[in-house]
């Protein structure tokens, strides 16, 4: 199993001296990977709907400060050697899918095939409405058109392809990424559209557990995603294991509730031992990676947190 941190892009902790510092001791401190968050402009209100949280606001105290998550993706491969960089996850209709898929290609190239995309279809309607050009009610049928540009950019010589979002013929689009056949997609959401979207483009099923509308917040609840997923896997005419497992935590220990909404115990909420048992459960229902999100006050926080999880919990599993 691999072990994951999120790296903060916004706030005061995207100061580059402050994200350079989090991402070469996370990768000295033996993490697998990091990820980064997709945001570009957000609405200037308090309370926009995060669906990840209680109180529908976002962790961070000071979000709408953020880096463009390409960019810094860039940025970071070239200050890291080893952690893989996953993207958590790319709001795939936010950019034209020639450009992401060209971008996308370059990043994983120079950074020697490192990159993973995680990829969703985006949820903020307002940051839709000024940043995309396609309508949002169709944002679906868009992430799912666009990916498949990508993976025909990315694996044939002169692809071509006449979709209704996407037109091109017999466009040349060089270098291919490093990774053959092409970078790992880890589809991330938890709705009944996303599990769809992950049993038939997806190399891995990505979501967080604490989706209000569609949580995955208990083994049981979570157990029964899976089994969600794998019948639908089927139904794409994949084998049923197709789709790898992986699952982001926003906020464990004390700082969630010990009970989830079905009454059964909170996944990642209790006791170190709790914890160690919670990535074992997972483990054993075949997750292979999971990340935690570690964020702080300020940077020796951050990677006091990360050193300490390291060595109390992830040791021990």
């Amino acid at each position: 199993m691999q072990f994951g941190f999120n790296l903060p892009n916004s706030g005061t902790l995207a100061a580059p001296e402050a994200m350079a510092r989090i991402a070469r001791d996370g990768e000295a401190l033996g993490f697998d990977y990091l990820s980064l968050t997709d945001h570009i402009a957000l609405p200037d209100i308090a309370e926009p709907g995060y669906p990840y949280s209680e109180s529908g606001a976002f962790y961070s105290t000071d979000s709408a400060y953020r880096h463009e998550m390409l960019t810094s993706v860039a940025w970071l491969a070239g200050i890291t050697e080893r952690l893989r960089l996953v993207l958590a996850v790319l709001v795939v209709p936010h950019r034209p899918a020639v450009l992401a898929a060209k971008m996308l290609a370059t990043i994983d190239a120079l950074s020697g095939g490192r990159l993973t995309v995680g990829v969703g279809a985006g949820w903020l309607k307002a940051e839709f409405d000024s940043v995309v050009t396609t309508p949002f009610a169709e944002r679906g049928a868009v992430t799912d058109e666009y990916l498949a540009a990508f993976r025909t950019l990315w694996t044939e010589r002169t692809p071509t392809i006449a979709g209704r979002y996407v037109h091109f013929d017999r466009l040349l689009l060089e270098p291919k990424p490093a990774q053959r056949p092409h970078p790992p997609i880890w589809v991330g959401g938890e709705s009944p559209p996303a599990l769809r979207r992950a049993a038939r483009l997806g190399d891995a099923w990505y979501p967080i557990g604490t989706n209000n509308a569609h949580p995955l917040d208990s083994l049981a609840r979570y157990q029964a995603g899976i089994e969600r997923l794998r019948r639908a896997t089927e139904r794409a005419g994949r084998p049923r294991d197709a789709v790898a497992l992986t699952y982001r935590v926003k906020q464990y220990g004390e700082a969630v509730p010990t009970r989830a909404a079905d009454g059964e115990r909170r996944l990642f909420s209790g006791s170190d031992a709790d914890i160690i048992s919670d990535i074992r459960a997972l483990r054993d229902l075949g997750v292979s990676a999971i990340d935690f999100d570690f964020e702080r006050p300020d940077p020796d926080a951050v990677v006091s947190a990360m050193r300490s999880f390291r060595e109390r919990v992830l040791a021990r599993v």
